[in-house]
């Protein structure tokens, strides 16, 4: 079993016991999760948009961090001009423990 879920302007494919790393969400480490935004869930047949309008996704926080720095380099030939950023994403790390369908 599966689910499609929504959060951080991004959807990701989970199932019971799968660990994904989303978008900083302002919660505590161990705490548990609730997304009601799922798009899609599948047992043995997929059921989409009013089928899937009570389903939610719980999980729990496992983890708080930054990803890995990402250089952003401009350049432009012949002027002088050169600069050199870097930038490192905030992210919640959750383990999903159930898919309420």
């Amino acid at each position: 079993m599966y689910a499609i879920i929504a959060t951080g302007g991004k959807q990701y494919k989970v199932s019971e016991g799968d660990e994904i790393r989303v978008e900083k969400l302002d919660v505590e480490v161990g705490s548990t999760v609730t997304f009601d935004q799922v798009i899609a869930v599948s047992d043995k047949e997929l059921k989409v948009a009013g089928d899937v309008a009570n389903a939610t996704v719980t999980g729990t926080v496992t983890d708080q961090g930054k990803g890995k720095k990402v250089i952003v380099y401009k350049y432009k030939r012949k002027t002088g001009y050169h600069k050199k950023n870097g930038h490192r994403q905030l992210y919640t790390q959750i383990k999903i423990d159930k898919i309420n369908a």
